[in-house]
């Protein structure tokens, strides 16, 4: 029998409008699985219980009592701990904020709870969301929940694990360097990198770049559309998010849920395991060579392509270390006992560059940018991995070497993600079974400039079309060998990152 936690987003959403499915049941079912499994992997680091019980219980009554219900009514939704939750401790990963209780919601959790959403918890991520290993020195790290002593990748690492072990059906992320789609694909999940400004943000330092954005995480690609679309809104207070006489131009719930129907047999469907330059691992070019053999026969046609993305490497990490200059430098000029590695390598990277590199970065961000308009000028879709490498050893800060290829930074092993970031383009990670090595694999769906919603549609007929699929539907980890296993936190090296 299914546990109202197992529920997909939608059904749940359903059965809580027709009065078969109680929220305080919901709710209740969701707290069980988090005491059950937490303790194994780590992913939800602060909840709050009392008050989302009380929400459960409003959510009930406005149920019983035929008022109009929001999108969300009715069901719990984990937040990632980089976004701000009116009296719930919100710590970013760091020591310095170990203590800090917001008063006032974000605008995005603000938007969660006025469709409906029950905020059940935070869930963990790196310090300040640098690197895509969740491990942070407040609340140690989060394991894999197919393999416990593997990375859940990150930074929205908490998010995809909570999801994948039935903690919440919905979970919000953030995405730069890959952060919504590099954990969905660790996990076996769904993760979401809009088009900016789609999902306002007032908390970015450069309101104008297009790298960092926020976005829905979910196990199935309706259940990501149903939250994209609580999410999506206007917000003056974001430079990216505008609109134009007669209303929002993209924050329209419409057109994101439900989600549309397409006939991929009339699309054209570009592939590439490596964007020409990204260090990607044997195993992961094998499972996605498995993929695209899988995926041809299902569209107009499909050859071997990619946008040039020469010069990629070098804009990302300046135009990345300008964002981290303006966040952090002063934490790492002022209390640097409290800063792990990451973020301080991070701001000594930034001070090396000169006004010529930012200068050549913007330069070579604009020409991608415009190679991949040729590209989905002659392409509908494009497909990769969703990330380089087969999940780790979670000790590992992050990969080294790929294949004895040295990395070039921390975050060179993002880069199938980062080379997309740079564009603004819209991309989902797919879960699409595992890989050689027994982990999940993620597709990395990549759409035109503005292609929200055909990205959510593509995705989504893919998944129905390997539904049930026993080597290519979402895989489940076994949530009786997490029930069973000793906590996490006893493993060495849990707090920190000695």
């Amino acid at each position: 029998m299914t546990e109202p936690c197992d529920l997909t987003a939608l059904e749940a959403r359903r059965l809580i409008g027709r009065k078969a499915l109680s929220p305080v049941e919901l709710l209740e079912s969701c707290l069980a699985r988090i005491a059950a499994v937490n303790p194994a992997v780590n992913a939800m680091v602060a909840l709050d219980e009392d008050r989302a019980r009380g929400a459960a219980r409003a959510a009930e009554a406005a149920v019983m009592h035929g008022e109009a219900l929001g999108l969300l009514h009715g069901l719990p939704v984990g937040i990632k701990d980089l976004e701000e939750t009116a009296g719930l401790r919100t710590t970013y990963g760091s020591p310095i904020f170990r203590d800090f209780v917001p008063e006032q919601d974000c605008g995005m959790v603000a938007r969660i709870r006025a469709a409906g959403g029950i905020v059940v918890g935070k869930t963990n991520t790196p310090e300040f969301g640098l690197g895509a290993n969740t491990r942070n020195r407040v609340y140690g790290a989060t394991g894999n929940p197919f393999d416990n002593t593997r990375s859940a990748a990150g930074s929205s690492g908490g998010s995809a694990v909570a999801l994948a072990t039935g903690m919440a059906p919905l979970c919000s992320g953030s995405d730069t360097g890959g952060s919504l789609r590099n954990p969905a694909a660790f996990s076996g999940i769904v993760g979401y990198r809009p088009s900016a400004g789609l999902v306002p943000s007032e908390k970015r330092a450069h309101g104008w770049s297009p790298l960092p954005v926020l976005g829905p995480m979910a196990r199935t690609v309706p259940d990501t559309a149903l939250f994209l679309a609580a999410m999506a809104s206007d917000d003056a207070r974001d430079p990216l998010a505008y609109t134009l006489p007669g209303g929002p131009v993209r924050g329209r719930p419409a057109l994101f849920h439900p989600v549309e129907r397409v006939d991929l047999a009339g699309l054209r469907l570009g592939f590439t395991e490596d964007f020409g330059q990204a260090p990607t691992e044997g195993v992961v070019r094998e499972a996605f060579r498995a993929r695209v053999a899988a995926l041809m026969p299902l569209f107009r046609s499909a050859e071997a392509a990619h946008p040039d993305c020469r010069g990629g490497d070098e804009a990302f990490e300046v135009l990345r270390a300008l964002i981290m200059l303006t966040g952090h430098a002063e934490k790492v000029r002022t209390r640097p006992q409290d800063c792990g590695p990451n973020i301080i390598a991070n701001v000594e990277e930034g001070l090396r560059y000169s006004a010529e590199d930012a200068a050549r970065a913007m330069a070579a961000q604009t020409r991608i940018y415009r190679d991949f308009q040729r590209f989905f000028a002659a392409h509908d879709v494009l497909v990769s991995p969703a990330i380089t490498i087969s999940p780790r050893n979670w000790r590992e800060l992050y990969p080294r070497e790929i294949d004895g290829q040295p990395t070039r930074t921390y975050f060179h092993w993002l880069a199938l993600a980062y080379y997309v970031t740079l564009t603004g383009h819209p991309a989902i990670s797919l879960p699409l079974g595992k890989d050689a090595r027994g982990m999940p694999f993620g597709l990395q769906i990549v759409g035109p400039r503005g292609g929200d919603a055909l990205v959510l549609a593509v995705a989504a007929a893919l998944e129905e079309a390997f539904a049930g699929d026993a080597t290519l539907g979402r895989p489940v980890p076994d949530l009786a060998a997490l029930r069973a296993a000793p906590p996490i936190s006893g493993m060495e090296g849990f707090l920190g990152f000695e």
